[in-house]
């Protein structure tokens, strides 16, 4: 199968660069990106310790600690994904996208099922916040932070999940080859961030203070 080069690329070799180089540059802006979200908390986390200690206590850190797991194992299907790619093996370049849409789309539904429990227990930052607590005001802040640093997790989520149907695609038309594999690579490079986003967010919301 001859592979089509873009016309503003002089050969192969350029195209692959300028797709990879794109992507950690794409990369580098989601860094500053969460960043600002993760300072941000860091900043409230140290002022108001006693009530984002409290609240996180009411995350529930079960199933933090399954989506932590689905997440890392997904990361390792997408390797495998990549790693076949190179092999030439679209059938199991196919199988390996497949788990890791599957383990990103149970990661989903366990987050919107903790969702619908906040939601549920009256957790939901704004007029109708319940809170039995002391410092309610700081504690609807926790929680504001957790919606907001979460949703947007998600979001790439969901973002990288559409990423993955594209891959498959591109497999099913034969536009991945062992000479170009790049696309699966860039996306495993996207994903694996998604992933390695959410090793900081677990242990930062779910684990403020939880052995005191």
């Amino acid at each position: 199968m001859e592979l089509t080069i873009a016309h503003q690329f002089d050969d192969l070799d350029q195209q692959q660069d300028a797709v990879t180089l794109g992507m950690w540059v794409f990369l580098a802006t989601e860094i500053l990106f969460f960043g600002g979200m993760f300072l941000g908390y860091a900043v409230y986390r140290g002022m108001y310790h006693a009530a984002f200690a409290a609240a996180s206590r009411e995350l529930n850190i079960v199933l933090g600690g399954l989506n932590t797991a689905i997440l890392l194992c997904s990361s390792l299907t997408m390797a495998m994904g990549v790693r076949e790619a190179q092999l030439n093996n679209r059938r199991m370049l196919s199988v390996f996208l497949i788990l890791t849409m599957i383990l990103g789309a149970g990661f989903l539904g366990i987050k919107f099922y903790e969702y619908y429990q906040k939601f549920e227990e009256g957790f939901i930052p704004g007029a109708g916040f319940k809170w039995d607590g002391p410092d309610p005001k700081h504690a609807s802040l926790f929680f504001m932070f957790y919606f907001l640093m979460t949703g947007v997790h998600a979001a790439h989520m969901i973002i990288g999940i559409g990423l993955m149907t594209v891959l498959l695609v591109l497999s099913a038309k034969r536009k991945i080859t062992s000479i170009y594999y790049t696309p699966v690579e860039a996306g495993g490079l996207y994903w694996h961030f998604v992933d390695i986003v959410w090793v900081f967010l677990f242990p930062l919301l779910y684990l403020v203070d939880r052995a005191s």
